[in-house]
């Protein structure tokens, strides 16, 4: 019997796990990347992967809350397909802010109230006292008087799952073609079979075939903090972007937030470094001896409103792009609907999450 055959151009987040579901549906995958297998040019590398639709509705649209929650519940399921561990957790969200915030905190919590009302299918925040907030995260040590908890939130643990990813996929046959920059002009027929399903997963890559698709850059730093203990990722309420500390195992934080509208990736800015790196210090003094493991800079691929979007460019040819900085919270929607296509030929799950998905 004919095995079904797919090329995969991109082996970012969304390419590998595209990847993943094809294999698991039977089909024999290839992967084309510019770049090798440690995925240092994919935005997923440069990520803290937390996995909060109700804190990103206030920023964002109802539809990435939706494709967030459905996310939530998808993850597990997809890491216990995976060969190796990855670090993964639902310990929920925590919202801090300094005195001199507090104005632009009561705004934030008003946009939290009101989006659970629209959509309740999420878990109600809850408002803190200061003894419930020294109960929930004792690290803090008594600096915050209040805080606002998103409970049912969670993290991963963003290169241990493309680590995992790609050794998985390796042992269940998939070919990686590194170093070998593609485009889906390389494979339009009569070069392959007409059957053969081609995914144009490139990011920014894509930006000579994709009008309107830009970089957002972002910069993120990782330390390593022995003295600090905290077991959830907090979201400071900041004057120009809500910073966010995500914990990972064994003592490393991921601190970031910044967004530019710049597909500059050259080194991270001294303001852009200060600012993570003094808010840090302000939720917990551990962090004055952490360890700087790593500042690193990466361009979001984003389309003109900031949402994801899949273009069918030919019989059996898609393009997925604008996971914008939602990569992690939306992305097993974003492919459960692309596979659903391939598979069924339906837009149900793209109709559903309200995904732009075009046809040529």
């Amino acid at each position: 019997m004919h095995r079904a055959k797919s090329i995969i151009l991109g082996a970012g987040l969304l390419g590998r796990l595209l990847a993943l579901e094809l294999v698991t549906k039977g089909h024999q995958v290839d992967i084309f990347d510019k770049g090798d297998s440690g995925a240092e040019g994919s935005a997923a590398r440069a990520a803290a992967a937390m996995l909060a639709p109700l804190a990103e509705s206030v920023i964002t649209e109802p539809c990435v809350v939706r494709m967030g929650h459905y996310g939530l519940t998808r993850w597990p399921q997809i890491l216990q397909t995976l060969n190796q561990p990855v670090f993964f957790q639902k310990n929920g969200t925590l919202i801090l802010w300094h005195r001199q915030d507090a104005n632009e905190a009561k705004r934030f919590s008003a946009a939290l109230i009101k989006n659970h009302g629209l959509m309740d299918f999420l878990q109600a925040p809850k408002e803190l006292s200061t003894e419930e907030l020294q109960k929930l995260e004792p690290a803090l040590q008594g600096q915050f008087q209040q805080g606002i908890y998103l409970p049912g939130e969670g993290q991963l643990d963003n290169r241990e799952l493309l680590e995992s990813l790609h050794t998985t996929l390796l042992d269940r046959g998939v070919n990686f073609y590194w170093n070998t920059p593609v485009s889906p002009e390389d494979f339009s027929p009569p070069v392959l079979d007409s059957q053969t399903w081609v995914f144009d997963c490139r990011g920014l890559g894509a930006k000579p075939s994709w009008n309107g698709l830009r970089g957002v850059r972002g910069e993120v730093i990782r330390l390593f903090a022995p003295e600090v203990n905290l077991t959830r990722p907090l979201r400071l309420i900041h004057p120009r972007y809500p910073i966010y500390i995500a914990p990972k195992e064994n003592h490393v934080f991921v601190i970031g937030a910044t967004e530019i509208e710049s597909e500059d990736l050259s080194n991270a800015s001294v303001r852009s470094t200060l600012e993570l790196l003094s808010a840090a210090y302000t939720v917990h003094t551990g962090f004055a001896e952490a360890r700087i493991l790593e500042i690193s800079t990466q361009a979001r691929p984003t389309l003109a409103d900031n949402l994801p979007a899949i273009k069918q460019t030919g019989p059996h040819s898609l393009q997925i792009n604008g996971l914008y900085r939602h990569g992690f919270l939306i992305a097993p929607a974003i492919v459960d609907a692309a596979i659903e296509f391939v598979c069924e030929g339906s837009h149900d799950k793209a109709n559903s999450f309200e995904v732009s998905f075009s046809t040529y």
